[in-house]
């Protein structure tokens, strides 16, 4: 994990930046639905939105911030130790396991109270 300090603090050009990217999203969404009749431009209206989206967010401190996440999660990944197929399926076969007697015993809880509400207390045939 990082030890680095959380800053909320952001200048006035990272706010517009933000903006800038908020609205280049907006635009290419708004550009994709508004040219149907016309496939490819469709697509790269929608493409050149989502560059200038991205570009304005790297030059922010939020998206270096996120960039540096990114980084930190997929080195975090790596250090995970998986399983191997045998182990995996083992663990499936407890958790099948389990569903299934849990799933019986609900099913006899329920059966049970049934009897015992219907049949006992009320008196209530079916």
């Amino acid at each position: 994990m990082s030890n680095q300090s959380v800053q909320t603090v952001s200048t006035s050009g990272d706010k517009l930046k933000i903006t800038l990217a908020v609205l280049a999203a907006i635009a290419g969404v708004v550009g994709f639905f508004v040219l149907a009749d016309q496939s490819v431009l469709r697509i790269v209206a929608l493409v050149a939105g989502l560059v200038l989206t991205v570009a304005f967010m790297w030059t922010t401190e939020s998206g270096q911030g996120f960039l540096t996440f990114g980084k930190e999660a997929v080195r975090e990944t790596k250090k995970v130790v998986w399983p191997t197929r045998k182990e995996a399926g083992q663990i499936t076969a407890v958790v099948f396991g389990f569903v299934l007697i849990m799933a019986l015993f609900l099913w006899g809880t329920d059966k049970i109270l049934e009897f015992v509400l219907y049949d006992l207390i009320l008196s209530w045939k079916k």
